[in-house]
């Protein structure tokens, strides 16, 4: 048995009855990275050196202190577009092959004041384009369950780590999914906060208005732990929300009796597997016997979700990566003549296709003649869909429908059809469009690889999301079971 098997509060006792210390926790970690990352893959930066060192200093400090941090002792992985101060940050793309960064992300710097300890950086899909973590500049990660099939994208990484046993937490970003769809393949529990609730600062932008980090974890109370860790109001971003952060761990306390569940009927439609369908309408026969209730409504824009989506984030794409030209930091060709030449080289060699390919886009669509027919009409449709959400929320506590319309797909089956690529995201974009909070957790599988519950609330009330997601946990096994390596 791993020592990560056990909750974040088991070890915590552990450790306070000094039957495991921190420096163990660290051992099991990079011992697990040594034993399987070679076939996962999930790890592009590892911070070895300083992590046992600090493990050392909080072993001690364990004898001299009563002082503890929420997070105190407890291996943590970051995803590669998270800024961390002296520790290699790539966005697994190679136009930051040697970016070294002179500050910590906000999320870092709480991480830190909170005692946890970061083990490495994860491999994501390049500056977090995409839904399979192929689109990484070096290296394919694998989903643990069938090495054959991707972890989803574009925090693969995290969530392949975790579900690996290699870390038993970390972090991810979401722009259109990216932390839920690779929790449902690999078969673990990955939140998107509510849009502002933790902040932006030192995530590297991909589409500033549709961004979130969030926790990807084995089970719900270890969620709501690394959540409460990492929120709360920033200076430095001006997308922070002023909001109460409360207590989310109360809220874990397995009683949905009297919830109201609404269960959007486009959610269940075509595309959606059979089996994915009767995964979710067998969860909602759980939470039935838990005295919940559920009906059938509509979320009738969803359906131009996807090209909103696609629009609004190549848009903010397309202004955000205009910042990597090889001058100030990051790659630059040694092929130029002059200094266009160097902006056109450096841009040409340093980014990946998928990257290219939502640049030109984005720029389309914001051009002199197109803006109109393009990007403000997206805009306008995003304010439709945001209003479809409140509707539904003005009668029911939380919206629940499957993550992903199939479990994961193999390795290179959709790299040449990017249009089915982008319709993996199709349950999980409207929920970053309407800036409202999502979490997936296991509901079952298919053919041995793991389905994923997703369960929507409403703005700020990650609390109830997390008391629908502890309640389904506790009622059933599937966050128990792991893949075998």
């Amino acid at each position: 048995m791993s020592l990560f098997d056990h909750k974040m509060s088991e070890l915590h006792t552990m450790i306070q009855k000094k039957e495991v210390k921190v420096s163990d926790l660290v051992d099991e970690s990079y011992k697990r990275i040594a034993q399987v990352d070679g076939k996962v893959k999930a790890f592009v930066t590892l911070n070895e050196e300083k992590a046992r060192a600090y493990a050392s200093e909080l072993d001690e400090a364990l004898g001299t202190s009563s002082e503890r941090g929420l997070l105190f002792g407890m291996p943590i992985g970051v995803k590669d577009n998270i800024v961390t101060k002296g520790l290699r940050t790539t966005c697994s793309s190679r136009i930051l092959e040697n970016f070294d960064p002179i500050y910590d992300a906000t999320v870092v710097q709480k991480l830190q004041d909170a005692q946890a300890i970061t083990i490495g950086k994860l491999n994501m899909d390049e500056f977090a384009m995409g839904s399979s973590t192929e689109n990484s500049a070096y290296q394919e990660t694998k989903n643990p369950w069938n090495l054959e099939t991707v972890p989803g994208g574009s925090s693969g990484g995290s969530a392949a780590a975790v579900a690996a046993g290699e870390v038993p937490f970390s972090l991810g970003s979401d722009t259109g999914g990216s932390i839920r769809q690779p929790a449902a393949f690999c078969g673990v529990v990955g939140l998107k906060p509510t849009y502002g609730r933790v902040s932006r600062f030192g995530l590297v932008a991909f589409a500033s208005s549709l961004d979130q980090i969030g926790p990807i974890t084995r089970n719900v109370e270890d969620n709501a732990y690394l959540l409460q860790s990492i929120t709360g109001l920033d200076p430095m971003d001006s997308t922070s929300a002023n909001v109460e952060v409360p207590d989310f761990l109360s809220a874990l306390t397995g009683d949905v009796k009297g919830l109201k569940i609404a269960v959007p009927k486009e959610y269940l439609g075509e595309g959606v597997a059979e089996e994915v369908k009767q995964s979710v309408i067998d969860a909602l026969k759980v939470l039935e016997t838990q005295g919940a209730t559920w009906e059938e409504v509509s979320l009738p824009h969803s359906k131009y979700a996807l090209a909103t989506y696609y629009l609004l984030s190549s848009s903010e794409a397309s202004a955000n990566l205009a910042r990597f030209d090889g001058v100030r930091y990051g790659y630059r060709t040694d092929n130029a003549e002059n200094l266009i030449e160097m902006y056109k080289q450096t841009r040409a060699e340093g980014f990946g296709v998928e990257v290219k390919r939502r640049i030109m886009l984005g720029t389309f669509a914001l051009s002199s003649g197109y803006y109109d027919a393009y990007y403000k009409k997206a805009q306008q449709v995003r304010t439709l869909i945001k209003q479809d959400f409140e509707k539904v929320f003005e009668n029911y506590d939380v919206i629940i429908g499957p993550t992903t319309p199939t479990p994961a797909f193999k390795i290179g089956e959709n790299t040449k059809d990017p249009l089915t690529m982008y319709a993996n995201d199709i349950l999980t974009i409207p929920v970053n469009l309407a800036g409202v909070p999502g979490i997936s957790v296991p509901c079952g599988f298919k053919d041995g690889l793991p389905l994923g519950l997703q369960i929507i609330g409403k703005h700020f009330d990650e609390s109830t999301v997390y008391r629908v997601a502890h309640a389904f946990e506790q009622a059933t096994d599937y966050h128990t079971q792991k893949p075998t390596l």
